[in-house]
């Protein structure tokens, strides 16, 4: 099985990224693929999009059985074991679409992520059992959902806004990253902290994968390689307000592509030189950058109808209550979040289609 596992990551909260998150999955599955969505997000904002409130409760309910992210990491918790086989939610008959249910839970294990991380210098085999958690988990769930036909598996991590030991440990378990934006100063500003923290993760991680892989240290388990590699950002419209000119917008919206690149320097995800992007004159405007994934809009009054609904906005249909110009703008919203998974399947080299004909 090959598994693939991108995070979508932004230190600011408030910039749709769940809502990404929750769309690509359903796109994705759509498109062929076997998709586990991952909420490791504390907040457990994902898992309320996927699932009725009734459900998610049942699955709180027993603190030794919960079947949720955060009852897998129980039993290394409490050393009396390692990580639980994680319960996946099949959120679609016909389609391979699975949900790692999240937890509020989840930010009790912060301060021990945090701990471990230096344990590992020290070659702890618990401390890499602790640290690389997320990542056996990801893969115990891709196991599960996995097809019989070849189809990649895909898993698509949400997390929360924050750059502590929490997002650290998730990250590491993530092959390739994408960076949700809103065209506003705290975005922009945001990606300062942002990417100079992915590089020292990525370089502090190295470090300890080397001590664990040494052959005098016994650790049986699966190690991530932590690449972390940049894929690009998408740009998220706010809503517009009348209070709001456009011409606001488009000034923050482009400068993103500078804002980007001027970080983009700093990343060494990939070794400088090696890709054409990276030498190529900034654009005037995202829709001519090409690490802009996409641009999407915001659908204001379509997101609601599709939370009632508990489906994505592009499987809105007149029942649903979306009429008129509301219909064709949930078609638009498919078209566009296709466009997307396949700049992100080609950032990848995953095959597209998923499976060929």
């Amino acid at each position: 099985m090959t598994l693939h596992t991108i995070a979508f990551l932004n230190n600011k909260g408030g910039v749709g990224k769940t809502t990404l998150v929750y769309h690509l999955a359903w796109m994705f599955a759509e498109l062929g693929y076997r998709v586990v969505a991952a909420d490791l997000d504390p907040q457990a904002n994902l898992t309320s999009m996927f699932l009725d409130e009734g459900i998610v409760e049942e699955m709180w309910s027993e603190h030794k059985k919960r079947r949720t992210i955060a009852g897998c990491l129980l039993p290394l918790q409490e050393g009396v074991g390692d990580v639980g086989t994680p319960y996946v939610a099949r959120v679609a008959k016909n389609l391979g679409l699975g949900l790692v249910v999240g937890d509020l839970k989840l930010a009790t294990v912060e301060d021990e992520l945090s701990s471990q991380w230096s344990d590992c210098l020290s070659g702890k085999p618990r401390a890499f059992r602790v640290i690389t958690a997320f990542w056996r988990l990801l893969e115990k769930a891709a196991q599960q959902l996995q097809g019989r036909h070849g189809e990649p598996t895909l898993v698509l991590i949400d997390v929360g806004p924050s750059l502590g030991a929490l997002n650290r440990a998730a990250l590491i378990a993530a092959t390739d990253v994408v960076i949700p934006l809103m065209p506003d100063l705290y975005s922009l500003q945001g990606l300062d902290n942002l990417v100079p923290t992915l590089n020292n993760w990525r370089k502090e991680w190295k470090q300890r994968l080397k001590v664990g892989q040494d052959e005098k240290i016994d650790i049986d388990i699966s190690l991530p390689s932590g690449a972390m590699k940049l894929l690009g950002y998408v740009a998220l419209q706010h809503q517009v307000r009348l209070s709001q000119p456009v011409q606001a917008y488009e000034r923050w919206l482009n400068r993103i592509p500078e804002a980007y690149r001027k970080n983009l320097t700093k990343d060494t995800s990939t070794p400088t030189g090696s890709s054409t992007r990276s030498t190529s004159p900034c654009p005037a405007t995202p829709d001519k950058d090409t690490y802009c994934l996409a641009q999407l809009k915001h659908y204001r009054s379509l997101m609601p109808l599709a939370q009632d609904a508990r489906k994505p906005i592009f499987h809105l249909t007149y029942a649903d209550g979306a009429l008129g110009g509301h219909l064709k703008a949930a078609k638009d919203c498919g078209q566009d979040f296709r466009a997307l998974a396949q700049a992100i399947a080609e950032g990848c080299s995953l095959p597209w289609p998923a499976v060929a004909p």
